[in-house]
């Protein structure tokens, strides 16, 4: 992947009352489909979601625009709508960068 046209996304997922482990299976489904579209999951991590803490965090990195719309519009992953709404309360997805490693 260029540096150049490669985006790199932070998504922050909270699940719906009583749906963490749904949320976290949804997810485990429809992020497999992302290197099918020049995606991959940079890391991925769960959390309690009490205080109002998102329930999930994942790191994107896709090789370009194209790539990350590939995916998005992938009828798998449509097909999964329901599913989503069904254990996803909210959806957090913005642009970032790496910092070097200390």
């Amino acid at each position: 992947m260029s540096a150049e046209t490669e985006i790199l996304l932070c998504c922050l997922l909270w699940a719906h009352e009583g749906c963490g482990a749904s949320l976290s299976a949804y997810e485990d489904g429809v992020l497999a489909l992302l290197t099918e579209h020049g995606g991959e999951v940079v890391d991925r991590a769960k959390s309690d979601g009490k205080d109002g803490h998102p329930d999930e965090v994942q790191f994107y990195r896709f090789a370009s625009p194209d790539a990350l719309d590939s995916y998005l519009n992938d009828p798998r992953r449509q097909q999964q709508a329901a599913e989503r709404d069904r254990v996803i309360a909210r959806t957090e997805l913005f642009p970032i960068t790496f910092l070097p490693a200390v």
